[in-house]
């Protein structure tokens, strides 16, 4: 996929190509004038092909059916990289002040921002335009994304005297039940917080005649603007329902390893991020829309993105747009209809046109 991206943005005459360490490609277009800097980022790795459920498309086939075209990564989110590709190659050159950066980066399915963080540091951008789905609205906002480890410490014993031990999954049956019912906040234009268990193991697994004496849950912990890691620990941690229980409660590490070989490691805290309506940038940008006959209203991702790292840590200006919609992401028989990626494309020339024109 990389050798792809880079083939075809030489091919597209990009000013300059290289590829990073993390396996993530760049290309620069660069303006007749000196001026701003606009990033665009569409990450390259997909998740894997859904088991047990049938395909009626070939999953890596880009086949086109009527006036879509179907294959895992059509909507997340290899469509809006080629979109953003032929946008930046599209360019009138002489007419710009400032240079245009479209990254291909890897990894943001399980490490939102990483891959990017080292790309922006690189080519220090003042505006980014994330490619995620937004059904051709413009996002000023995204829910960030937690890894919430949850551990309950027992004491081993053989199973014909359950009582000389103590069941470290009984306790976290209690820690779940009370977790369950934890009120979270919401906000009016994001959307509820959200908190869902994604799995639960016992250890020794199997238990062969022991009471198991640990006991771990995942949580996902979808984040609301302004949250941070304490919030959403400390209201388990010094939960009353669980006095006396023995609990860890932590925020995971990922350690991902890119196809370079490079290891990429982050404590997976992804922060949620939000920008006024009339904020220079997005309104900009929602006017450049506008302008190429493109009816954009704004509107906030419910799902984690690489502007995690680029608005929520870094503090640049980002928006984003894409084609697509959330639903169309990580299913069975993903697909992306043609006329919208051709209107990605234009809007993408119109978002940077209203910063660097």
């Amino acid at each position: 996929m990389a050798r792809r991206v880079e083939s075809e943005m030489r091919r597209l005459a990009f000013d300059r190509v290289w590829v990073d360490g993390n396996g993530s490609v760049v290309g620069v277009v660069e303006g007749a004038r000196d001026g701003k800097t606009v990033l665009l980022d569409a990450h390259t790795d997909t998740v894997g092909i859904s088991p047990g459920v049938p395909w009626q498309h070939e999953p890596f086939g880009a086949e086109i059916d009527g006036d879509k075209i179907f294959g895992r990564g059509a909507a997340d989110m290899k469509g809006a990289l080629a979109a953003m590709v032929h946008a930046a190659a599209s360019l009138d050159r002489s007419r710009l002040a400032g240079r245009v950066v479209v990254t291909a980066s890897t990894l943001e399915e399980v490490l939102e921002g990483v891959a990017l963080r080292s790309l922006m540091d690189q080519v220090q951008p003042d505006f980014v335009v994330i490619g995620e789905s937004t059904n051709l609205q413009l996002a000023r906002g995204g829910r960030g994304r937690a890894e919430i480890h949850l551990t309950t410490i027992g004491r081993p014993a053989h199973s014909s005297s359950p009582q000389l031990g103590h069941n470290a999954v009984l306790d976290m049956m209690k820690v779940i039940a009370a977790v369950e019912a934890i009120s979270l906040p919401s906000d009016p234009f994001m959307g509820p917080a959200i908190l869902a268990l994604t799995d639960t193991i016992s250890d020794p697994y199997p238990g062969h005649s022991v009471i198991p004496s640990i006991c771990r849950t995942t949580y996902d912990r979808r984040l609301l603007p302004g949250e941070t890691s304490a919030d959403v620990l400390d209201v388990i941690r010094h939960h009353p329902a669980l006095e006396g229980i023995h609990l860890r409660a932590e925020i995971g590490t990922g350690h991902y390893t890119a196809f370079t070989g490079a290891l990429l490691v982050c404590v997976k805290f992804f922060p949620a991020w939000l920008y006024a309506e009339n904020d220079p940038f997005v309104a900009a940008a929602l006017g450049g829309l506008h302008a190429a006959g493109i009816p954009a209203a704004t509107s906030a991702y419910r799902f984690c993105t690489n502007a995690a790292y680029s608005a929520g840590i870094a503090g640049v200006p980002t928006v984003g747009f894409g084609p697509a919609t959330e639903a169309d992401a990580h299913v069975v028989d993903e697909r992306l209809a043609i006329a919208d990626l051709q209107t990605a494309a234009r809007g993408y020339q119109a978002i940077i046109e209203s910063v660097l024109l």
